[in-house]
């Protein structure tokens, strides 16, 4: 880890149908001093982020809260893109900006994860580690796409016999680019093994 790095590795999630619980199971089980911040979308509407945001702040040792737009990220923080708007991240000196945007919705979705993730793809100082988890569709495979040009990115996909529906993870899978596929139960402890 480089000495004037507030962090290294940026952790990102993409989930829909199923994801709040899904959610829930993964950050609970994460601990306080996570080094690393999570940036998380989940196709929901508007308002009912925040109140998801919320409800899982309570359940959980990291702080976890509704992204707003021009925060630094900061470790130990799960931010969840807010219902109705894009999430993406930028570079801000050595540090990472969320922005969120007004703009069209991507493969039907906003938030959309491939908008996410894409952005990650362009922040060169960092790490990545990149989950897809329950959910209809394909939303995130482009990104993951993006990603995986950086031979520093770890993909990781929820199995098939843990997920409430496997679309979203079965197209990750089909793009070859994801490192493992992993029952939802064990995500925490393997996210806690890639920053350790």
């Amino acid at each position: 880890m480089h000495s004037e790095d507030q962090y290294h590795t940026i952790v990102c999630i993409g989930t829909s149908t199923g994801g709040p619980r899904a959610l829930q199971t993964v950050l609970s089980e994460l601990p306080r001093h996570l080094p690393a911040p999570i940036v998380i979308v989940q196709h929901m509407p508007p308002k009912f982020t925040k109140s998801l945001a919320n409800r899982l702040n309570t359940l959980c040792e990291i702080q976890v809260k509704e992204a707003e737009d021009g925060e630094i990220l900061q470790k130990g923080t799960a931010y969840i893109a807010p219902g109705g708007k894009q999430m993406s991240l930028i570079s801000h000196g050595k540090e990472v900006k969320i922005r969120i945007l007004e703009t069209e919705p991507v493969n039907g979705h906003r938030p959309s994860v491939d908008v996410l993730f894409q952005s990650v793809s362009r922040l060169k100082k960092h790490k990545k580690l990149a989950i897809i988890m329950t959910g209809m569709g394909s939303d995130g495979k482009k990104g993951i796409i993006d990603l995986k040009e950086d031979r520093e990115t770890i993909v990781m996909a929820e199995s098939k016999d843990s997920c409430i529906v496997y679309g979203m993870p079965r197209a990750a899978i089909e793009t070859g680019l994801v490192d493992s596929v992993t029952k939802l139960d064990d995500i925490a402890n393997n996210i806690m093994k890639l920053l350790g």
